[in-house]
């Protein structure tokens, strides 16, 4: 082998070493799984329910992404031939999130539904960052203080402090009157959030209520995360607050194992990648070689 040969290998070698010490892409915290589940009535495919349930879901990507005039809510309903064709939808984006993002979130959330509850007539799913539902049973306008999660973290003892700022935190929720309402007392942090479709007064009854089973039920916890079907509240120290878990939500519920399949994802992505840049540089090297050693045979 040429020293011209030789540099090159060795050149390639660092490169690959350094391509593979790159970071790999992080997901997104507004994907992340918090709850789902399907209703357990099932429709036909071919049906003109299903072209409906495909309507409104293409119909929820399509405004949270509208160019211009995307917002953070929305609503729709599809009328069929009866009413029990009739499908129902909206999407509820985080109130921080700024057009773009919740966009990306409900395009991964309608993705997700689609998969988890096939040829369900109702399915809902929330991630971090959006919240997205469609059925054919009357739902939109309608208060449901329904727990659907419900998690403490481990107990802080009584650390008189802590929970003096919790309690302030959770009193400055409750006592908002926005849809959505964060607020702080040193490293605790705190967030509410109605769906949409809800009234004023619904709201603020929902985000009460649930509000109170987090004093109730997380009491010395140090998070709490309570979401009911139309609201949530949610306390937590310092700035991680993705502490949730399944629980029933009046649907079929299903697992959900989302973390794990990003990660797949995510390897799958990298590997094929660096199999698609070896198989390009043996064939570099290979033409290379061929040029070198016809220099080398002159």
């Amino acid at each position: 082998m040429s020293v011209s040969l030789s540099l090159c290998l060795s050149s390639l070698l660092i490169f690959l070493i350094t391509f593979s010490a790159l970071p790999s892409p992080s997901i997104s915290a507004i994907d992340t799984f918090i709850f789902g589940g399907c209703a357990q009535i099932r429709y036909f495919q071919g049906s003109p329910y299903e072209s409906n349930v495909n309507s409104i879901l293409t119909s929820l990507v399509n405004s949270a992404s509208a160019p211009g005039i995307a917002a953070l809510y929305n609503k729709y309903t599809v009328p069929g031939p009866t009413s029990q064709d009739t499908v129902s939808g909206l999407y509820q984006c985080r109130g921080d999130l700024n057009p773009g993002d919740c966009a990306r979130c409900v395009a991964r959330c309608v993705s997700q539904l689609g998969a988890l509850c096939l040829d369900s007539c109702g399915g809902a799913l929330q991630l971090e960052g959006c919240f997205v539902k469609y059925d054919n049973a009357t739902f939109l306008g309608v208060e449901d203080k329904t727990v659907v999660v419900k998690k403490c973290g481990p107990s802080i003892g009584y650390d008189s402090d802590a929970l003096t700022r919790r309690d302030a935190v959770l009193g400055y929720l409750e006592g908002g009157t926005q849809t959505f309402r964060v607020g702080g007392s040193g490293n605790i942090q705190g967030m509410a959030q109605c769906v949409g479709d809800l009234s004023a007064s619904e709201c603020q009854d929902c985000v009460s209520d649930a509000i109170g089973r987090l004093r109730s039920e997380c009491g010395t916890s140090a998070w709490g995360d309570m979401f009911l079907a139309k609201c949530y509240a949610r306390f937590w120290e310092g700035g991680d607050r993705s502490h949730t878990a399944n629980d029933g939500y009046g649907y079929d519920h299903h697992d959900h194992d989302n973390d794990n399949d990003e990660d797949i994802e995510k390897t799958l992505a990298i590997l094929i990648g660096l199999i698609a840049g070896v198989a390009l540089i043996i064939v570099f090297l290979s033409f290379l070689r061929k040029v070198l050693e016809g220099k080398d045979g002159k």
